[in-house]
This record gives C-alpha cells, sequence and structure tokens, in this order.
C-alpha cells in the first residue's frame, strides 16, 4: 500500500484540488494522510468536504511547521511506500501506478518523475530546466544531489524502510527539507524516476517559502555541514571540493546584481578553492565593470542636472 502525505497551511484555494488528484489516482491500494498544519484561513472547511470519504485520515494541529507536519503524516502511514503531496501541487492519475512498479528492485528507495509548471491561477508556464545539475538521474544519484536538488518533493514516493534507515524530516530547517533527506537517502539506496510529467507544479504564488534566499542559503550551509559530518567518508574530497566551488560561483551569480559585497565574498571563497578555474575570475571582472559603468552613469546624470 502506498501512503500519501499532504500537509496543508493556508492552501484553502488549492487543497481540494490537490485531494481530488490523490483520489484519483488509477492505482488502487492507497491512503490519504492530511495534516492541517494550523491554517488559519478556510483550510479546515475546505478538507472537511472529503472526511467522508473511507481512504482519508485527517490530522489537525497546531502550527509547527512542513517538516514536523510531513513528520507527523509519516508516523500515521500505514504503506509499504509514502508519496508526498504539497497542498498547492497535483498529480496525473497514472501517477503512483506508473511509479509504484520500479520498487521492484530492492535497491531504489526512492521513485520520482518530472514536473510540468502552472502559475497561480493555473496557468501553464513554459518553463525548463537548463542547468545540468537539476537533469534527472537514477542508480547512486549522491554526486549529483550533491550540487542541487532535481528531484521535484511532491512527484516523490519513498520506500518506507528509508525512513526506518536515515530518520526522519530535520525538524530544525526552515527551508531544505527534502534535499536534506534525499541526500541522506542518496548514500544507502539507488534513485530511479519516470520520464513523464506526473507533477503538475504550482509555482509564483503567495505563501512559497522558496523565495527567502537568505534563509536556504543558510540552511544549504547546514545540510552541507550535517552531511559531510555523519557521511563524509562516502564522499570523495575532490567531490565535496567540486560541490562547495559550484555553490559559491553559483551564489556569485546570485548577488551579483543584488549586492556587490556579497557577490565578491563568494566569488573570492571559489577561488580559493579552484584558483585557476576561469569562473570566478570572470564575476568579479563582471563586478569592477559594472560597478564602473555606474559611477560613470551617475556623473553623466549629474552634469546633466548641472
Amino acid at each position: 500500500m502506498i501512503s500519501i502525505v499532504i500537509t496543508c497551511y493556508n492552501y484553502a484555494n488549492y487543497v481540494a484540488d490537490a485531494i481530488f488528484s490523490a483520489l484519483g489516482q488509477t492505482y488502487e491500494k492507497f491512503e490519504i494522510i492530511i495534516v492541517n498544519d494550523g491554517s488559519t484561513d478556510d483550510s479546515h472547511d475546505v478538507i472537511s468536504e472529503f472526511l467522508p470519504h473511507p481512504r482519508i485520515k485527517y490530522i489537525k494541529q497546531e502550527n509547527a511547521g512542513q517538516a514536523n507536519a510531513k513528520n507527523t503524516g509519516i508516523r500515521k502511514a500505514k504503506g509499504d511506500f509514502i508519496a508526498f503531496l504539497d497542498a498547492d501541487d497535483m498529480w496525473e492519475p497514472d501517477k503512483l501506478e506508473k511509479q509504484v512498479r520500479l520498487f521492484t528492485n530492492p535497491n531504489i528507495g526512492v521513485v520520482y518523475s518530472r514536473a510540468r509548471y502552472i502559475d497561480g491561477n493555473g496557468n501553464p508556464l513554459d518553463f525548463k530546466l537548463q542547468n545540468k545539475y537539476l537533469q534527472p538521474r537514477s542508480g547512486k544519484v549522491t554526486e549529483w544531489l550533491l550540487f542541487d536538488n532535481f528531484v521535484p518533493f511532491s512527484s516523490a514516493v519513498v520506500r518506507r524502510e528509508c525512513f526506518e534507515k536515515v530518520g526522519l524530516f530535520d525538524e530544525a530547517l526552515k527551508m531544505g527539507i527534502d534535499w536534506d533527506l534525499w541526500l541522506r537517502i542518496s548514500i544507502h539506496y539507488e534513485f530511479d524516476y519516470i520520464d513523464e510529467p506526473f507533477l503538475i507544479y504550482r509555482v509564483g504564488h503567495a505563501g512559497q517559502m522558496s523565495k527567502n534566499i537568505d534563509i536556504r542559503q543558510s540552511c544549504s550551509d547546514e545540510i552541507y555541514k550535517k552531511l559531510f559530518e555523519h557521511n563524509g567518508y562516502e564522499i570523495s574530497d575532490s567531490l565535496i571540493t567540486s560541490a562547495f566551488y559550484y555553490t559559491y560561483c553559483s551564489r556569485g551569480y546570485y548577488w551579483r546584481y543584488r549586492d556587490n559585497k556579497k557577490a565578491l565574498y563568494y566569488y573570492l571563497k571559489a577561488l580559493k578553492l579552484k584558483p585557476f578555474y576561469l569562473g570566478p575570475y570572470k564575476g568579479v571582472l563582471f563586478l569592477f565593470i559594472n560597478n564602473f559603468c555606474k559611477k560613470v552613469s551617475k556623473t553623466f546624470e549629474q552634469i546633466f542636472w548641472l
């Protein structure tokens, strides 16, 4: 059996669509556990309409955060596999049926799929992930996961024994809880995926936590720290160096239009790791040229207005 864990915090506008998509699965051996994590909107009223359904279990708790809510669902689950569905996302009807077939390989711990994207109003978005580190991978994936999280959360189905092996979601993390879990699982299990967009992923609406870049980056640092402390013997020093180099370059690129000091800080950290790579030098050069152009532009403006 598959236990579908749906967590909801103030997603009254979307949670019904998520529940309908779970109930509409062609795979029939499932239960649905809905955890209302202290919503202050009409989420409870919307969810209550579904409670007569025999497959649904409902847990209403005080707000404790997304990791706690998901862990609550896992602890209540009875299935051999756990599938996660955030309340603002949806599934295609044959998602679980096609994914569960891949678990015949006992080494597989997580099966996921591709996603297609919609906006807050349900309109399709022409959005594609170009970064090579965000392309789906199968088998032993730690060496790829170290660089970026390419597993869409609401597409994942997890073998229950994985949680017994590596633990649940880390409730001390505000963001990146899925990436942290995938990394821990990847040390011991293989991953596989269906190369079809079974997840309908909603982006760009109010309430999504992924917008807070400072919190995301600090959580990323903590995830690395924990992983290397507990599983560093499984990962080569050169791979760890490459992962940090990529992270610092990515942060430098992100901050170069927003905060020159932060951008320079991360480019210099990347240079310290790999002083013979050109990427950080190009980044630093861009900062100086961009800053110079701004000063020239400001000077011309002052002269013009004088």
